[in-house]
Parts: C-alpha cells; sequence; structure tokens
C-alpha cells in the first residue's frame, strides 16, 4: 500500500503531461502510485501515459471509453487508488520539489488528520510565479488536528480539490465523489471541508498553478458554465442531510452569491445573450436558499458562522437578489466611464504637476550653492545603508556643521535616522536640495535630470568590489546589460568628482570600466566600518532580535541576481539543507535587491530575511556565509568568519557565459567551495567549513581584497572631502593582523581540517596583470 495515490486527469494536455507526470515520478519521497487517467483525449495524451507506464511500474495507465469531464475522470481515478492519501493533480500543473515530502512529514506531525490543505503559486507564460493572496490562512502556529469551525477562515482559499491531501479511508465512508460538468470542485470541496473530523494545514507552495494564455476550460465561452447553479443544489442539499451543519449556510450562501457574481461578470465566459438568463436563474438561487428561510434550522444548529456582507460588495448581491441584468450592466457602464475620467484627470494633473517641478528646479539651479548642505542616497532612493549610509552617519559624527538630507522613497522613510532630513524623491523639496546642495553622494546614480552645477562635489561610492564584469565591459554581453545606454552611463561617470575604492583591484577594474576624470579614494568601504566597530553585545542583542536560538549555527545565504534568467529561483533546497544537517543549524536566507521578493519561505529553521534594511547586521549575526557569486563575499571577509560558495558546473559555466567575472573564484575561493547541494551539505555536516584550509583560503582572500577596511574609511572620506584636511590628518590605515573582528557564536567551537577543498595551484591574480 503505497503512502500516495496521485491522481491526473487528461484530456487535451499533450504540451503539459510529461512535465505534469515528471513532477510527480521524481519526487524525493518515492512512497507513491501514480493514477494517470486518459479521459479519452484526441490528441497523444494516451500515448504519453502509456510511456510513462511502461517505463515506471509506480504509474497505472487508466483509459476512459468516452470522454466524460473531469469530475468522472478523478472518480475513474480513486476506483483505481490504493494509497492511504489521495492527492489531484491537473495535468497541466505540477507538484513543486520535495512537495510530497513535506506534505508526509506533515501527516504525521500532526497525527494522520483527514485532510491537509497546502499552499500553491500561479505560474504565468512569463515564468513569474505568484503565491496565493491567502496564503496566510495556511499558517501552522496553533493546534493542529483542529475542525473547521475552529478556522473558517480555510474557506476563503480557491475551493479547488488539487490544493489537499485527503485520507482515503475518510473519503470512502463518506462516499465523496466528483459530479459531472463544469465547476465540479465545488460540491466535492465543501462537503470534505465540512464533513472532516480532523483538518491540518501546510504552509508551503506544493503545486504549480499553471496559467495558461489559452485553453483553459473556464476560460471557455459556453453554457455549460449554466453547471454552476447545479452543483451549488448538491452543495446545500448535502447540508440538508446533516442537520448541525445548518449553521454553515450564512458562509456558503454568501460564497455562493460571491462566485455567481464572478462568474456573471467576467467577459469570457457566457456566450453573448445569455447574461440576462443566468441571472434570472441566480436570483432563483439567491431566494431558494437565502438563510432567513431557513431560521428554525438555524436555530436547532446553533449560532450561524459566517460574516455579514461587506459594504463594496453588497451592491452586487442586491443586483443577484433582484435579477436585474440591465441595472447591473448599466451601473458597469458607468463605473468604467468614471474610471476613465479619472484616469485623464490624473494624467493632466501629473503633466501640470511635471510642468510646475521642471520650473522650480531650473530656478533654483540659478540661486546659490549652499555649502553646509550634503544630500546623500543610495539605490535609487532606498534605505539609508549601503556606503552612503555609513558617510552620512559620519558626517554627522565628525563634520556636525553640515546639514545632511536623505532621499527615500516612502515606504523607505522609516530606515532614515531622527536628526537627518529625508527627501521623497519628485517633491519640490527634492529638487531644490539636488540643486543646491554642495555634496551629492550616491551608490548608483542620482535621476538622469540632475545638473551638475560648478562648485558641486559628487561623491561616487558604489557598492561592492566587482567580481561579476561591470560598466563597459558589459558592452559585448546583452543578458546582462539588458537596455542599459551606455552613453548615457558615460554622461553620468563625468559628473563624478571622487570614487570610493577597498582595494587594488577595484580601483583597476573601476578606472577602466567607468573611465572618467574623477579621483579615486583607495580608503576602503565606510559601510564595512561597523564590522570593525561592533561588539559581542552587538552580536548578542542581533541574534537575539532575529530570534537566532543560543547555540545554533545562523547560515546566511546570500545569492547574487542572474541576468540570463527572467525569473530568478534558489539554487538551493533550503529546507532539504536544514533538515540534513540537523537542529544545530538553521539558514537566514536574503534575496538579491534585483530579485523582486522573499528568497523562501519562513518555515522553522528557514527565515527569509530579504525585507530586513541591515545586510551588516545580517552578517554580524550569522556564524557563516553561503553565496555564489555575490559581493557580499568581499564584505563577510572582513569579519574573519567561514565564508562557503556554492557553485555548481553548470551553473559556473552559465554563469560565465552571461555575465563574466573578473578572476576565477572557484581557483581562489574565500574558503570552502561546494559543486552540488550534497557537498554544501557535507562540508557543514563534517565540520570543513570551518576548518585549517578553510581558514587558510579566506586569509589570502582578505589579504587580497580588505587591505583598508579597518574600521576608519568613512572618516577617511569626510576628512578629505568635506573638510578639505590633508594627509597628515588622515587616519593611517591600520594593517590587516592588528585588527580584532568581532567572533561569532560559533568561532570557539573546535574546528575540522578542510581536507577533501581543492588547494590553489597558483599566486592570486587578477586578469589584467598588474598585481
Amino acid at each position: 500500500m503505497p503512502r500516495f495515490s496521485v491522481i491526473v486527469p487528461a484530456y487535451q494536455v499533450q504540451a503539459y503531461l510529461h512535465e505534469c507526470l515528471e513532477s510527480v515520478l521524481t519526487q524525493s519521497y518515492p512512497d507513491l502510485e501514480l493514477i494517470a487517467v486518459d479521459d479519452c483525449s484526441p490528441d497523444a495524451c494516451g500515448e504519453i501515459i502509456d510511456e510513462f507506464a511502461a517505463r515506471d511500474p509506480r504509474v497505472k495507465a487508466v483509459h476512459l471509453p468516452e470522454n466524460g469531464g473531469l469530475g468522472p475522470a478523478r472518480n475513474a481515478g480513486m476506483a483505481e487508488a490504493s494509497g492511504d492519501y489521495l492527492i489531484f493533480l491537473d495535468s497541466d500543473d505540477t507538484l513543486t520539489p520535495d512537495a510530497l515530502r513535506a506534505i508526509a512529514d506533515r501527516l504525521k506531525e500532526t497525527g494522520e488528520p483527514d485532510v491537509l490543505v497546502y499552499d500553491y503559486a500561479r505560474t504565468y507564460w512569463t515564468g513569474e510565479a505568484i503565491r496565493n493572496k491567502a496564503a496566510a490562512q495556511l499558517t501552522e502556529q496553533g493546534p493542529a488536528p483542529f475542525r473547521l469551525e475552529d478556522r473558517p477562515g480555510l474557506l476563503r482559499l480557491l475551493m479547488v480539490a488539487w490544493n489537499k491531501a485527503y485520507r482515503r479511508e475518510f473519503v470512502e465512508r463518506e462516499g465523496f465523489a466528483f459530479p459531472p460538468g463544469y465547476y465540479e470542485d465545488t460540491p466535492w470541496t465543501y462537503p470534505v471541508m465540512l464533513a472532516a473530523e480532523t483538518i491540518a494545514t501546510l504552509d508551503r507552495v506544493c503545486v504549480h498553478y499553471r496559467q495558461r494564455r489559452r485553453g483553459n476550460i473556464l476560460s471557455t465561452t459556453s453554457e455549460k458554465h449554466f453547471d454552476i447553479f447545479e452543483q451549488y443544489d448538491r452543495v446545500f442539499a448535502f447540508v440538508e442531510e446533516r442537520p448541525e451543519l445548518a449553521r454553515w449556510r450564512p458562509l456558503l450562501f454568501r460564497r455562493m452569491v460571491d462566485h455567481l457574481t464572478l462568474v456573471y461578470r467576467k467577459p469570457d465566459r457566457l456566450p453573448r445573450g445569455s447574461r440576462a438568463a443566468f441571472l434570472r436563474r441566480a436570483r432563483a438561487h439567491y431566494r431558494r436558499y437565502r438563510p432567513a428561510k431557513r431560521s428554525a434550522a438555524l436555530a436547532q444548529a446553533g449560532t450561524p458562522i459566517g460574516a455579514p456582507v461587506p459594504r463594496r460588495v453588497r451592491l452586487r448581491h442586491v443586483f443577484i437578489r433582484f435579477g436585474a441584468h440591465r441595472s447591473f450592466r448599466a451601473l458597469h457602464l458607468v463605473l468604467a466611464a468614471r474610471r476613465r475620467a479619472r484616469l485623464v484627470a490624473r494624467g493632466l494633473a501629473r503633466a501640470v504637476r511635471a510642468g510646475a517641478l521642471r520650473l522650480h528646479y531650473r530656478i533654483q539651479l540659478r540661486l546659490p550653492l549652499r555649502s553646509d548642505r550634503a544630500v546623500f542616497t543610495a539605490s535609487r532612493g532606498g534605505g539609508h545603508g549601503c556606503n552612503p549610509g555609513a558617510l552620512e552617519a559620519a558626517v554627522r559624527a565628525h563634520a556636525p556643521h553640515i546639514r545632511t538630507a536623505w532621499i527615500a522613497r516612502p515606504e523607505h522613510r522609516h530606515t532614515v535616522p531622527a536628526g537627518t532630513r529625508v527627501l521623497t524623491p519628485g517633491t519640490a523639496a527634492y529638487w531644490t536640495a539636488l540643486a543646491r546642495s554642495k555634496y551629492l553622494v550616491d551608490n548608483a546614480d542620482f535621476d538622469d535630470r540632475l545638473v551638475k552645477r560648478p562648485g558641486q562635489v559628487f561623491v561616487q561610492t558604489r557598492h561592492g568590489t566587482p567580481l561579476k564584469h561591470m560598466g563597459l565591459d558589459l558592452q559585448e554581453r546583452p543578458a546582462a546589460a539588458r537596455d542599459l545606454d551606455f552613453v548615457r552611463l558615460l554622461r553620468g561617470v563625468d559628473q563624478w568628482d571622487y570614487v570610493l575604492s577597498a582595494n587594488r583591484h577595484t580601483t583597476l577594474t573601476w578606472e577602466r570600466v567607468y573611465p572618467g576624470r574623477y579621483t579615486t579614494l583607495e580608503y576602503g568601504y565606510p559601510r564595512n566600518d561597523v564590522f570593525q566597530q561592533a561588539t559581542s553585545a552587538d552580536v548578542t542583542r542581533l541574534r537575539e532580535a532575529l530570534g537566532i536560538p543560543e547555540g545554533t549555527v545562523a547560515i546566511l545565504y546570500a545569492p547574487t541576481h542572474r541576468d540570463h534568467r527572467r525569473t530568478q529561483r534558489t539554487a538551493l533546497d533550503l529546507d532539504r539543507v536544514v533538515r540534513r544537517l540537523g537542529p544545530r543549524f538553521m539558514v537566514l536566507a536574503r534575496a538579491h535587491a534585483r530579485h523582486g521578493g522573499p528568497l523562501a519561505a519562513t518555515n522553522g529553521r528557514v527565515v527569509d530575511v530579504t525585507g530586513h534594511p541591515s545586510v551588516e547586521e545580517l552578517c554580524l549575526a550569522s556564524d557563516a556565509l553561503v553565496t555564489d557569486y555575490s559581493s557580499i563575499m568581499f564584505d563577510y571577509a572582513n569579519l574573519d568568519r567561514p565564508i562557503v560558495i556554492h557553485s555548481p558546473d553548470d551553473d559556473w559555466a552559465a554563469y560565465q557565459a552571461a555575465r563574466g567575472t573578473y578572476f576565477d573564484l572557484r581557483a581562489f575561493p574565500p574558503g570552502a567551495l561546494a559543486r552540488s547541494e550534497d557537498e554544501l551539505i557535507d562540508i557543514f555536516a563534517t565540520g570543513h567549513w570551518r576548518g585549517s584550509r578553510s581558514t587558510q583560503l579566506r586569509t589570502a582572500f582578505r589579504e587580497r581584497f580588505c587591505p583598508y577596511d579597518d574600521g576608519r574609511a568613512a572618516e577617511r572620506v569626510v576628512r578629505h572631502v568635506l573638510l578639505g584636511e590633508g594627509p597628515e590628518a588622515i587616519p593611517p590605515v591600520i594593517p590587516l593582523a592588528e585588527r580584532h573582528p568581532v567572533p561569532s557564536a560559533a568561532a570557539a567551537q573546535p574546528r575540522t581540517p578542510l581536507a577533501t577543498v581543492p588547494q590553489p595551484s597558483g599566486p592570486l591574480t587578477v586578469t589584467d596583470g598588474r598585481r
């Protein structure tokens, strides 16, 4: 008897069926049977199913003599099932990697519930994946298993069969089956959820729900959409048979009205001329199942479960109640006209405002510069941080007579420290500051419309030691350059007066790929000062704030952006990594700024920290860094803590081809090198991550890339640029051997020799051959 019976009905999905079936058979949890049902499909689905059945004994091929639709096909699959749990998967969707293992673990953890509800993500032809917006209902906090009345919010989820695992004995005992017709999930899901004695949730995306451009049944214009009325008849008939469920009628009624409204409003579902008939049927159902007509049954069953209809949808319910097709249509036209009028008005207002701001900026450019003003920003209006953030703090400390301002988008205003003026991009105050402040500090580029005045000083800090190709080196790499305008890039470079550098490698690279008349300040990176200034008490405080238990090894995982991919995805199964390493380890996952969202779901010992405002604090709180080709490795080396590079062969080759690097990181890594996920796990499990060879590699890496990061880089910049002090007043660099990095929580633990990591065969070099 297998643990899972995965049932996949197939009809005219030959283009997607291979991927669907492979996603099941390649699961890391192999205890399953795959029941693929050919619903008399006219394309090659039946042949594909037979090929898989011949290849893998876990596949059962079922061929139906005639097409019956999704419901009967699922019933045919259930008749063949022998697993403990039933899982339904539509043939154009896929299971995510390790989904069945996560489901099996959660079932065991929650005592074999009747139903386990898990999450899904909508995947689009563009490659974009968007998680279910109601995912908060799947929280694993609180007691489990439970009954639906303890968490009725689960009925807010999409009412489909494929986001749940069902105990087969429960389904057979209750006699559940799918009806024919469209919307067959409705009279299955509601009765199943209402009848289940025990329910549990899994807060994890287990299904990728494909959003097809064409061919989706529910997006097909057809009279079969009228099947929805019979499906809700079946739902309420089930409730009628069980008086104890009568208290659910208000909530079911509201969900029915919302569903009918959705079908009515969708432009591609109902045939032309049938909307009035649909609304008449909807009115009849409204009157038939309105809870007020069943007040006696409700009183007998107890307190009704449900909430009042929100004001924003109350009008729609009124139209359904009275079947007011013409009124509904007229209101829709009025609202559409009002939306268009608003768009036109907003466009005119934006044009007038833009013209006024341009005039304001021109006037400000003719007024005198303010020598006591400095404007800072990072990452095009991002939060206070990086090199500009460290310099802004140093200006307040060493040049208090200079008033500082920080440009930040509204969502980042809270990161700006008290005492620093906050400027919102695009406002009059923003343009005034750009026009009249003497000092401009940024790590990317200011507004393209900026006019640099004589007397203004532009400090370009950049944001990391370069490993990947930058600037003019991207001219022959279109995947990385994308729509970069190199002429505009050089116009921006011509505005720079000073460029910061952390080492000779960076200096040589910047001066070649950003050629200009600026002066390079090889002073170290200000953002790394905190690594030399922080104390053990600071580390303890940060770890407590992040919820890192005492004695736990916290691994910071920070991969870089992949230019050759339209969508970004993590190369590691972080849940599997921490599961294999055991309870002593946890992972802090931080996505690249261009990733566009969290890197991983916070779950157990994997915590997504993408939204944390300070990457420096994350570095201080962690015990080791795992990265691929991110420049964070150069900063992290200042802590003298272990660094592990995760670089599979195919990934390295693709990255080199798309972006290119300035030196062979795999030949001269800052620590242990893992070419696969299993090697990475082994490096931490055996202690090689902090072994003697890892220390030797890190020491060489620090000597090459961290010679000036001694904790006073920001002070040196402020004294030279803003205070105009000479070399004699600028703090000298503290030699690397005399620096005392902040110890991590794991620093005092015994070390194991790193015997398996390949050693460099030659000296450290850079591609230009000058060092």
